[in-house]
Formats: C-alpha cells, sequence, structure tokens
C-alpha cells in the first residue's frame, strides 16, 4: 500500500467519524481501498471508495462504482480521492447519487482547531422549531455553502439548516444558524 492510499483511507475514516457513518465491512481491490457504511441520518447503507492520488476520476470510475453499489445493495456512492474529477464525471455523479469528496478535503478533523466553531446539522424538528422560533423562512438565514470545508465535514447539502456553536469570551457560548445553499 503506498503514500497516498494511506492518506486516503485517513480521509475516508475522519469523513465516517465526523459524519457518524459505522462501517460495516472494508475491502482491498485492486487501486481501490472500498467501505459499505451505514449513513443513520438517510437509514441507507452506501459503498465508499478511497482511490490512490495519482488517478484522475473519469466517467470509467463512476460506472464501476455504480456497478459495485448495485452488486452491494446500496443506494448511495462516495469517492474519495486526491486526484482530479472529470467535468463529466462530475455530471454523471450528480445524476447517480454518487457524492464527490474534493480533493482539498482534509486528512485530520477540522473541529480539532481552536479556531473552528462546532458545526451540527439540525434533525428536522429541530429545524422547525428554529424557524418558528424566529419566524423566518429557511432562505432568509445567514447562509452557508456547500463547499465550505466544515459544511462538507458534517455531510451538509443545500436546504439543511446547520447550528454553529462558538466560545465566546462575553457571552459564553454563541449559537448561530445557516442556510445550506450550493457551490
Amino acid at each position: 500500500m503506498n503514500t497516498e492510499q494511506i492518506i486516503e483511507e485517513k480521509k475516508a475514516h475522519i469523513l465516517m467519524k465526523l459524519r457518524k457513518y459505522r462501517l460495516i465491512k472494508r475491502e482491498e481491490q485492486k487501486n481501490i481501498i472500498s467501505f459499505i457504511i451505514r449513513m443513520p441520518r438517510e437509514k441507507k447503507k452506501a459503498l465508499m471508495w478511497a482511490i490512490p492520488a495519482q488517478q484522475t476520476v473519469g466517467v470509467a470510475y463512476i460506472n464501476q462504482l455504480e456497478k459495485a453499489m448495485k452488486a452491494a445493495e446500496v443506494e448511495r456512492g462516495i469517492i474519495i480521492t486526491s486526484g482530479k474529477y472529470t467535468p463529466a464525471a462530475k455530471t454523471k455523479s450528480r445524476k447517480k447519487g454518487i457524492e464527490l469528496i474534493p480533493r482539498i478535503f482534509l486528512s485530520f478533523n477540522i473541529f480539532k482547531h481552536e479556531l473552528v466553531p462546532k458545526h451540527e446539522l439540525l434533525k428536522p424538528e429541530e429545524r422547525e422549531k428554529i424557524i418558528a422560533e424566529y419566524r423566518v423562512q429557511p432562505y432568509k438565514l445567514p447562509q452557508i455553502r456547500a463547499s465550505d470545508p466544515a459544511a462538507k465535514a458534517i455531510g451538509a447539502i443545500p436546504g439543511d439548516i446547520v447550528r454553529i456553536i462558538r466560545n465566546s469570551p462575553t457571552a459564553g457560548k454563541y449559537i448561530s444558524y445557516r442556510y445550506v445553499i450550493e457551490g
């Protein structure tokens, strides 16, 4: 196993921890480390692939993952690589329910840094309570992009609301909410 694979596997483990995914099975294939995981938020299983850094991920990888998803009887797919994604792969992955983790995704827990506040996804009932309490439409809340490293780490998708908890020297804890948008 080369260094790139070790880094990609580390990224996969960080992603699983931050998103609270449960590892069901790990398997090494030629040029790919494969994980079958349970996604508690969606109540589904997914297939996650860690691919070595020197490779560009194109439509062939998306097709290969799609076949593997059908064989493993899972509905979602995730690819982690330090390589690049072709535009065609990005387009096809969106249509097939495959999430492409950007190559800049960190190989450490971003929330352990003292300057990064805690981010949490709101559950549907919490979301409704906050919307009612503030008497506002969700899209009128301050926004955070889905591509923000912290939002990406917790698996926020457009339409979600994220709770951000900051430590404040004067207020103790300061809580704010952000509406997740594309990007």
